[in-house]
């Protein structure tokens, strides 16, 4: 997304969808019912949101440094890898960036740099007879010209002035059953981004259930946004942040999260964007078993990092973590960490493993001050992921 929508699911009494194997209800695998409504409708926009990027034809062109000229689809660089596709070869062709000499697209991109800039446009450089060329021309729809140093350059997306058209995001999924003791864990999350020029606004949606014979099930539900703009000054960006989370481990009912800040990208490259931001938050916990005050409210400063990685071969490590000191509660401090590897094994099919946690370290006596996990399992990417 940044603006990052990430949608939660919260238990509902008495509205579980149970599944039937083999005749036999498992309880240990009865889903909630809005959780499984919001992961239906992901994967139906996920869909379309695909199909609506089927129809583009394959009329750029590539120069290759040795004189070999290739008609194909641009789809995107990202990590010194420019991602086409060709009518003769199926699924998408990656192709060092280094190793092209001159392009030509009437394709509308999205063009990001090291400083932090971003311009939408048709793309084309100059031959020259040099081993790459020295420049790539951005040609915006009102036939402004931004030319751009090669080395500057760090990212290239598809783009549209169809509204659907500019999402890209992924959904990925795990389930493990073990007949030994009946235990059944299952995860499910989503992203989903909405980049432009100067902003960027995103979401997501984390939910997982761990069950047991005898012991009762315990559910995790998180959803956060973001929306970054960027500033004047180089990779300077202010943002707004959001979440909510359900957590059985830590009897939270729901615990809802507001800030605000400035930060900076310090690393803007090729293989890694790295970013960190600072601000003011205001946190309202709501507890299950609290009679005398089962609501918190928390005025509280509002620290922040996160980072994402990239390599050649198609794997992507992101990291992100949030550190929340509670003002009218010294002491206290609310942390929380996510972080994700995947790795495309065909197409835009991936493989994936994930940890998550959040800390409190003074919670209510006798309740859990922290719920940490990790998840592997598949996912699937749409637009430009």
């Amino acid at each position: 997304m940044q603006l990052k929508w990430d949608i939660v699911a919260l238990p509902l009494p008495g509205h579980r969808l149970c599944v039937r194997i083999d005749g036999a209800i498992l309880q240990t695998a009865c889903l909630n019912r809005g959780a499984m409504k919001i992961v239906v409708s992901l994967v139906f926009c996920a869909l379309l949101l695909t199909m609506s990027g089927l129809a583009r034809e394959k009329s750029d062109v590539l120069v290759m440094n040795n004189g070999d000229r290739l008609t194909c689809e641009i789809k995107g660089l990202q990590a010194g890898v420019l991602y086409v596709s060709f009518d003769y070869i199926k699924g998408t062709t990656e192709v060092n960036w280094l190793k092209v000499n001159h392009i030509e697209s009437n394709q509308l991109f999205l063009v990001k740099t090291t400083q932090g800039n971003a311009y939408t446009g048709t793309l084309s450089s100059k031959e020259t007879g040099e081993a790459r060329p020295l420049s790539i021309e951005v040609v915006n729809q009102q036939d402004h010209t931004t030319e751009l140093r090669r080395k500057d350059v760090v990212q290239i997306d598809e783009t549209d002035t169809n509204f659907w058209r500019r999402f890209n995001g992924e959904i990925n999924s795990g389930l493990i059953f073990s007949k030994a003791n009946s235990s059944t864990q299952y995860s499910v999350s989503s992203d989903v981004a909405y980049p432009r020029e100067r902003w960027t606004a995103g979401g997501g949606f984390t939910s997982s259930l761990t069950g047991n014979t005898g012991a009762p099930t315990s559910t995790r539900n998180e959803g956060s946004l973001y929306y970054r703009h960027l500033m004047r000054w180089n990779n300077w960006f202010y943002t707004g942040v959001g979440s909510l989370l359900q957590s059985t481990e830590q009897d939270i009912r729901l615990q809802s999260s507001l800030g605000g800040g400035i930060g900076r990208y310090v690393r803007n490259s090729n293989h890694a964007r790295i970013g960190v931001y600072g601000g003011l938050a205001y946190q309202n916990t709501k507890y299950n078993q609290i009679a005398a005050d089962p609501s918190q409210n928390t005025v509280a400063g509002l620290l922040g990092a996160s980072a994402e990685l990239f390599r050649f071969n198609k794997t992507n490590l992101t990291i992100s973590t949030t550190i929340v000191p509670a003002f009218n509660q010294p002491g206290r401090v609310f942390t929380t960490l996510n972080a994700t590897y995947w790795m495309k094994f065909w197409s835009n099919f991936t493989w994936n493993i994930s940890f998550y946690g959040n800390w409190d370290n003074q919670p209510p006596p006798t309740f859990s001050g922290s719920d940490y996990g990790t998840s592997t399992g598949l996912g699937w990417t749409f637009g430009n992921r």
